[in-house]
């Protein structure tokens, strides 16, 4: 008879146990007695039985370890996720440091540009202030120099007359009283200052206030402004700035009409050209107060051939375009009314309304005169 456990041993090896045969029992007879086995198959068996339980106790090690090492397998495989999951966070973190480093250094190169922009505008601007100073400065140096020459030609036996109004007769010095620059006259009105009428003096001339044009220049002083669609600064622009600036020669009026309203005009005296000795002394002779050359040359705004005193540029073009007396007079007088306004408009002018009212009265009288072609001898 085999045990259950020694048969489990020889079904894992493959082995078919052995068929032990029991007593039979002889038909008709009584059961034989059990026959004595011999010593050898006792110690076979113990063999066999010591054999399998060996055998028994390897499969259950096996068993044993193939569970801890599933139970291994599976915890390395847990920790192979959790692994996995940190990986893909970092990895989700390294992509926003990144992306958040992209967008940092690109707006340091938009700011930076930025800079250099301003930088460059604020040198451009600077630049042409230097440019616009220095230009002044010439032109003040100019007169300067022309006012020296003008104190110096006025000798005993050739006085300047504008200079020593104490020299000239009482009805003379009456008709040159103030400024002459600042004053429209013309030779007819010197001629006439000889006759026995005289003229009746600038300061007692008769003024009445124009209650429309008071009006517009008191609305207008509220809340002033350079924009010519107010009325006050329309009707001036039509009845005295357009005629004043309308030249034969329309496109380059257009621009001076423009670089007069941006105040980017320069007017110069033209320099005096080098001359002989005998045809500068007979020029001199000729000259007002002998201080200053004839340059006869085409003026640029009417076309015509006149002695072009002066000359005109457009902003920073460099442009030099040579003018008339004439043209220069109207030139200087709509540049005398712009400045006027730009003075009330920053506040500089600190006067009573209605004396703003009558300097800017004078200064549309100046261009008047100036369109007409009635302008100061020294200009």
């Amino acid at each position: 008879m085999l045990f259950p456990h020694s048969q489990a041993c020889f079904e894992e090896d493959g082995r078919e146990p052995p068929a032990w045969k029991g007593p039979m029992p002889s038909q008709g007879s009584e059961e034989e007695p059990e026959r004595a086995e011999p010593r050898g198959d006792e110690s076979q068996r113990t063999e066999q039985l010591n054999e399998s339980r060996l055998r028994s106790s390897s499969v259950e090690i096996r068993e044993k370890g193939s569970e801890f090492l599933k139970e291994e397998l599976h915890r390395a495989q847990k920790e192979l996720k959790l692994k996995d999951k940190e990986c893909e966070r970092l990895s989700k973190v390294r992509e926003q440091l990144e992306q958040e480093l992209e967008e940092l250094t690109a707006s340091l190169f938009e700011e930076a540009h930025k800079m250099v922009r301003e930088a460059n505008t604020k040198q451009a601007a600077a630049e042409k202030q230097l440019r616009e100073a220095r230009g002044k400065i010439d032109m003040l140096q100019a007169e300067v120099t022309a006012l020296k020459t003008l104190v110096i030609t006025s000798t005993p036996s050739s006085p300047n007359w504008e200079l020593h109004p104490q020299l000239q007769s009482p009805t003379k010095a009456v008709f040159r009283k103030g400024h002459g620059r600042n004053k429209s006259t013309s030779s007819a009105g010197v001629t006439a200052a000889g006759q026995s009428a005289a003229p009746a003096p600038a300061s007692h001339e008769c003024r009445e206030v124009d209650s429309i044009l008071f009006a517009e220049f008191q609305a207008w002083k509220e809340s002033p402004t350079l924009d010519k669609s107010c009325s006050f600064l329309d009707r001036i622009y039509r009845e005295d700035v357009g005629p004043c600036l309308d030249f034969t020669k329309q496109e380059l009026s257009e621009l001076v009409r423009a670089a007069v309203e941006q105040n980017t005009l320069t007017v110069e005296p033209v320099a005096s050209p080098a001359l002989p000795a005998a045809k500068g002394a007979a020029v001199e002779c000729g000259g007002p107060n002998g201080f200053r050359s004839q340059i006869v040359t085409k003026c640029a705004l009417s076309g015509l051939p006149r002695t072009c005193r002066h000359r005109i540029t457009l902003g920073d073009s460099g442009n030099y375009y040579y003018i008339s007396p004439s043209c220069r007079a109207r030139i200087t007088a709509v540049c005398n009314f712009f400045t006027y306004i730009r003075y009330i408009q920053q506040g500089l002018v600190r006067q009573d309304v209605e004396l703003m009212y009558w300097e800017v009265m004078r200064l549309r009288r100046e261009m008047s005169l100036a369109k007409l072609g009635l302008f100061p001898s020294e200009v």
